[in-house]
């Protein structure tokens, strides 16, 4: 063959070349790949409720095949996940969840529904408080965009403020979380809870986000997100309509952040009731910035009993909008919740620093703006300002009630605060 035709032929053949080994480098590279072509996620093990003998029917009890799923990761060496599969549906029954784990974390993937068993004997008189219970666990994650059911209805008709007639009882909480720390609860849809839908207590650095939280506005004592004795606490991105508090924040919460929230029906966002029963409450460090709220029986509220002690104090409720708002702002420490008329006492829960920032909207009734302050702990250093709430149509003015309250405003301020 001639020199010249060896040359082309070499610089023809040479690329082709090169493309083939890269190539087979790349088909070589895409074995240790998932089908996405991206880098596989680090080695988890993951614990189906259907491996565990879990129907999914709705009907029968898969309390059993939850605990097995639930200390198969537990006590996983490596992280771990136990997975409730989409499209099905796992009656329960009263189930606690313990740690601590061996696993460096758990999550807990509900992709399905978790609903409460309808008999109410399944409960016993030992413990009518709970459904269920995560308790001591460590970097815990439960998401999944599925839907705990708390198939209220079965205990509402025979709550004391349904029916007046019947002794006050306690029913379950649908999902709770005890002494937990780096705990993240993401993507749930929560569903009728029996009372209180989530419970977060004795707990440390808690984000929970992208939470709906439905029950019926006459649901009895339904709070969306319950928090006490719990600190370094996030909401955010969460739709809540129930029968009670959206969020009711009480004793021993520190360092609280609530953004973007929608509530409504429901009771607003309340700090309190602090000092029942004689008791003493510390509240500190709340901040409830950008929330709306639609046709609630209370806005921005903290509520307190007569004869308790400790403090609220370091609370900011800002850029809040109102739509036909009973009491869009309240300080209320002359709270009761009883049957009978709450006496007078001398003690009380301190009220302080606390700033209403850039609040506005509707009111349903005249009076938006109410301080009804102990006279012997009278609430102090209230600061209003920027409000402007108006009567659900503007034809009637705001008004403001207050008494033993110090406070100061700055800006415009409609109503106008009262100066008793």
């Amino acid at each position: 063959m001639p020199m010249a035709s060896r040359v082309l032929q070499l610089v023809l053949v040479a690329p082709l070349l090169v493309l083939l080994s890269l190539t087979i480098a790349i088909e070589a590279a895409s074995t240790s790949n998932d089908i996405t072509g991206r880098s596989p996620a680090p080695s988890q093990s993951v614990f189906s409720l259907d491996d565990y003998g879990a129907v999914g029917d709705g009907t029968n009890d898969d309390t059993q095949a939850l605990a097995s799923a639930w200390n198969a990761a537990c006590s996983s060496s490596q992280p771990a996940t136990v997975l409730v599969p989409g499209g099905k549906c796992y009656l329960l029954k009263l189930i606690t969840l313990a740690g601590p784990c061996k696993s460096s974390s758990v999550a807990v993937s509900v992709q399905g529904t978790l609903v409460a068993s309808p008999d109410r004997s399944d409960w016993s008189e030992d413990d009518t408080r709970h459904w269920i219970v995560f308790r001591r666990v460590d970097k815990l994650t439960v998401n999944g965009g599925g839907t705990v059911d708390g198939n209220g209805e079965a205990w509402w008709k025979y709550s004391c403020k349904i029916n007046k007639a019947l002794p006050c009882k306690d029913a379950p909480t649908a999902l709770s979380f005890h002494d937990c720390t780096n705990l993240r609860v993401t993507g749930l849809n929560f569903l009728n809870s029996q009372q209180i839908h989530m419970s977060i207590e004795d707990s440390t650095n808690v984000v929970l986000s992208r939470l709906t939280i439905t029950a019926p506005e006459t649901s009895p004592n339904t709070d969306g997100i319950h928090i006490t004795r719990s600190q370094d606490v996030q909401v955010t991105n969460c739709k809540i309509k129930t029968g009670d508090d959206c969020i009711s924040i009480e004793d021993g919460t520190r360092n609280l952040y609530v953004s973007k929230v929608t509530c409504g029906p429901g009771h607003g966002i309340s700090i309190g009731s602090l000092g029942d029963d004689n008791s003493r409450a510390e509240v500190s460090g709340i901040t409830i910035d950008t929330v709306q709220l639609y046709g609630t029986t209370n806005g921005a509220r903290i509520k307190t009993y007569q004869g308790g002690s400790g403090y609220a104090k370091d609370i900011k409720f800002q850029n809040m909008i109102m739509y036909k708002v009973k009491n869009p702002i309240i300080i209320d420490q002359y709270y009761c919740d009883s049957a009978r008329p709450c006496k007078e006492q001398e003690s009380a829960v301190e009220v302080s620093n606390v700033i209403f920032n850039n609040i506005r909207g509707t009111t349903a009734t005249k009076d938006a703006i109410k301080m009804n302050c102990s006279k012997n702990v009278p609430c102090h250093d209230i600061t209003l300002k920027n409000i402007n709430l108006k009567t659900e149509g503007g034809k009637d003015a705001t008004e403001s009630t207050c008494q033993n309250a110090e406070w100061r405003k700055f800006g415009i301020v409609l109503p106008q605060p009262c100066t008793a």
